[in-house]
């Protein structure tokens, strides 16, 4: 939010404070200044400042209050004109084009006279006719045949907004000669409100947060009376259907308003905050809402009056039908649903509560008859509808925050005031309220003791209510207790527990976070308690990035539809349940995953566009409705992705190879070897996912942990996948963790040498070879260290259903070093156990 300083000096006095210090005990309050923007004050003093500065200074004896007397025609150009005027000192001609100067030209000496910004030679500007901010300084020169050396400043050229089509036309009490630094020198702060602190979305909430800081008094503005009875409900009704959505709605009036430009004060305001000046009526609803926090919306009475045919209008909230459309200001059509809440009459839609008014009863140029609406609207219903909608808007960005009923009320008053003032009007006797259900503001109790266990600084229950009184709460101390009633202004003070923890956040912000003591801990720390599962959930991701897999967080929500791409006939299946959102982030994510399988495969279908290779993994949970219980269960999978070149090209390998299903074989063996997992073993498998033949599963003696595969062809033709094997593997990751090993046996290092050694057998096709090699380290005892399959041979010379499978082995003792003799006999045992078990025949026989 941006917040000129003299919008906020109008309410709390700010004397002895520089802008520096300002925007120091704002931050430090909660509301985190990002810069400020100087419009005329000079920049405070030094090279380094805590915060970023932009803008421009005026200079004090070059730029002025000056009085214009007469605008007369140029000799030699008929857009240009030449105004008399005095800046305080003297009488100069002033040569400029401003199209706002026209109506006075060559009407002679003016009854009452203007009053502009001036500039004189020499003065430092930003250029009006340049594209962004470009310095200039002011210089001497002839214009069609007149000599100019000073102008009359437009907005740009002072750096208050970019419009430079007109000069700025200053209120007549503008005093002349006096600087304009002094006259209207700004600062504006560019405050982050978050959340939390959307009662602070208002000039006045700032201003409060500064009188509590500074001790200062808060003058608060002051409206009109408001009476229940008067002649406002023969003109107009009212009809709230649901409180719920709408729990409080008012209505007022002005009439007689002329059409007319709101004093220059208001509206170099509203440019320094944000927003574009319109006309005395709607600036009146733009200015309060900035100075309140309440967004207002304002119709035209007599558009009302003539969709209701004439007669009395009436002003109803509901909810929308199915399918209504309503065209908002901004001239978009939306289609809407049946959760979004309207402010309607009996003709038909009148705006989208709480986010933006609808273009058919907006006020314009020649509205006279003005019926102004405070509202406050339920924050949950609001956000919804925005984020169906995507309006983004200053009313919804409150609304969708929570706005207190309250201030519906006080900022009526303000506007009507604002309205009549402004625009001329008369007030209509009377408005019409309907708050069935006034907000219960909650009241906290405090103990001192709680203040100093929750901060470690010993506030006294006087001190903490002062503090509390001068953010607006009402106080008393009885018993040693502080007993505090939350101010009409705030909905995020808890009751209980909670609220006594919000008020002790109030006591310390005003306090100063800066001022609380460091204090030890009363106890001694108690002893560390490990996390087992996290510790294991992180070392598999340690183990799986070591090999070069990249960790990645997957979209637990997904829908039916996305998950059904995993089977060949892309049909959801309609018997598997699914924990369905109530409030969807998309369409198109509906329920939370069933399979962390889809997600890896949409993950992969994505970014195989931007590299030649992947290899991915996620660890993260599915969701599984149990019958008969609220939540699901959250199962831990680990899944694993990969497709694409097994190395990225470089200028010794200009084509890499293709990866393919054993390179996933072996990260999964690393993985289950990393976690010491025994009696590893991968068993072929049928799933509707993988192609037939090239998919396993992983089983860890009798407990099954997932599966691994290549995509089968009709489940691929559902992805946009390049050419390539796409391979995946889904295990059970809580399975994984409870069999991984924290503690295991080390082998030592053999002292004495390793003899290595290579044999080639002949086995029938069908023999697996996981089930050859535990055959061969079996028989070969200890002194066999180690068995790899590097060749497997198919050929006629070996016979009809037989293959060749080519092991290195490898022999070492840890006492001796072993003999030919000792390799000799290992062999023949390891031959004669194969050939008993397998018909294994060597194939150098």
């Amino acid at each position: 939010m941006k917040a000129p300083l003299s919008w906020i000096k109008d309410y709390v006095t700010l004397d002895g404070f520089s802008i520096e210090e300002i925007a120091r005990k704002l931050t430090m309050t909660g509301l985190e200044v990002d810069s400020i923007l100087l419009v005329g004050l000079p920049k405070p003093e030094g090279e380094k400042h805590e915060f970023k500065y932009e803008g421009i200074s005026w200079d004090p004896e070059k730029l002025v209050v000056a009085r214009v007397d007469e605008v007369m025609p140029h000799p030699n150009a008929d857009k240009l004109v030449l105004c008399r005027l005095n800046d305080g000192q003297r009488n100069v001609i002033v040569l400029t084009g401003a199209p706002n100067l026209y109506p006075y030209k060559g009407i002679g000496p003016l009854a009452e006279p203007l009053k502009v910004a001036y500039a004189r030679e020499g003065a430092q500007l930003y250029d009006g006719h340049q594209p962004g901010q470009v310095l200039t300084k002011l210089k001497r020169a002839v214009i069609r045949g007149i000599e100019s050396f000073s102008m009359i400043c437009s907005e740009k050229e002072l750096g208050i907004s970019d419009e430079h089509d007109g000069v700025i036309i200053l209120d007549n009490d503008a005093p002349v000669g006096m600087p304009l630094a002094d006259y209207m020198g700004d600062a504006v702060f560019d405050i982050s409100i978050l959340p939390n602190m959307v009662r602070d979305a208002s000039i006045i909430g700032i201003a409060r947060e500064l009188a509590a800081v500074t001790k200062r008094e808060l003058r608060e503005p002051e409206g009109v009376q408001l009476p229940r009875n008067g002649s406002l409900g023969e003109l107009v009704s009212l009809r709230v259907t649901d409180p719920e959505l709408n729990p409080r709605f008012m209505l007022g009036m002005v009439e007689s308003a002329q059409p007319k430009p709101s004093p220059y004060w208001v509206q170099r305001r509203l440019v320094l905050a944000g927003m574009r000046p319109i006309d005395a009526l709607v600036d009146a609803t733009n200015y309060t809402m900035l100075d309140t926090g309440e967004a207002l919306h304002a119709f035209d009475y007599d558009l009302l009056v003539a969709r209701a045919g004439g007669g009395k209008p009436t002003i109803i909230t509901r909810t929308a039908a199915q399918g209504e459309k309503l065209t908002t200001l901004d001239g978009n059509t939306h289609t809407l649903d049946d959760t979004m809440e309207l402010v309607c009459d009996s003709a038909g839609p009148l705006s989208l509560a709480g986010v933006m008014g609808g273009s058919e009863t907006g006020i314009h140029s020649g509205s006279t008859r003005v019926l102004l609406e405070a509202a406050s609207w339920n924050f949950i219903n609001t956000r919804k509808t925005i984020s169906k909608v995507r309006i983004a808007s200053e009313a919804g960005w409150r609304f969708s925050r929570g706005v207190h009923p309250a201030l519906a009320e006080y900022a009526l008053s303000l506007c009507l005031k604002r309205m009549a003032d402004w625009a001329g009007g008369k007030l209509v006797n009377g408005i019409l309220d309907v708050y069935p259900h006034p907000q219960a503001d909650p009241v906290v109790s405090l103990s001192e003791a709680e203040i100093v266990s929750a901060l470690g600084a010993p506030i006294p229950l006087d001190e903490a209510a002062d503090i509390l009184t001068r953010l607006g709460f009402s106080c008393r101390i009885e018993n040693g207790e502080l007993s505090a009633q939350t101010p009409a202004t705030r909905l995020d003070i808890s009751e209980g527990i909670v609220g006594k923890a919000n008020l002790i956040e109030e006591i310390s912000r005003v306090y100063g976070y800066d001022r609380l003591p460091a204090t030890r801990l009363s106890a001694e720390l108690p002893a560390q308690v490990g996390n087992p599962k996290l510790e294991m959930e992180e070392r598999i991701r340690d183990i799986l990035v070591s090999a070069g897999l990249q960790d990645t967080v997957a979209y637990r929500q997904t829908s039916p539809e996305r998950e059904a791409r995993l089977l060949p006939e892309n049909t959801p299946d309609p018997t598997l349940e699914y924990v369905r959102l109530r409030n969807p982030i998309t369409p198109d994510r509906t329920v939370m995953r069933r399979s962390s399988l889809a997600t890896m495969l949409e993950l992969l279908e994505h970014n195989h566009k931007f590299r030649p290779g992947l290899a991915m993994f996620e660890l993260g949970p599915v969701f599984l409705p149990v019958e008969g219980q609220l939540l699901p269960d959250e199962a831990m999978r680990l899944t694993i992705g990969m497709t694409g070149a097994r190395e990225y090209p470089t200028w010794q390998t200009q084509k890499s190879e293709q990866k393919d299903f054993f390179d996933l074989k072996g990260v999964v063996d690393a993985l289950l070897q990393g976690l010491h997992i025994q009696d590893i073993s991968y068993r072929p498998a049928r799933h509707p996912s993988f192609h037939p033949g090239k998919c396993a599963e992983v089983w860890a003696g009798e407990q099954k942990l997932g599966v691994l595969g290549e995509l089968h062809p009709l489940v691929r033709e559902h992805y946009e996948f390049d050419a390539g094997a796409v391979l995946a593997a889904e295990l059970d990751a809580d399975l994984l963790v409870d069999l991984s090993q924290t503690r295991f046996d080390h082998q030592s290092i053999s002292n004495y040498p390793f003899m290595v050694e290579d044999i080639a057998l002949i086995v029938p096709e069908g023999t697996p070879a996981a089930a050859l090699e535990a055959s061969i380290r079996q028989a070969g005892g200890k002194l066999l260290v180690n068995a790899r399959l590097f060749d497997i041979y198919r050929g006629e010379k070996l016979g009809e259903g037989n293959k060749s499978m080519a092991y290195q082995l490898t022999y070492q003792a840890p006492d001796r070093t072993l003999t030919d003799k000792d390799a000799e006999t290992i062999r023949n045992r390891i031959v004669r156990a194969l050939a008993k078990e397998y018909g294994a025949v060597l194939r150098s026989q």
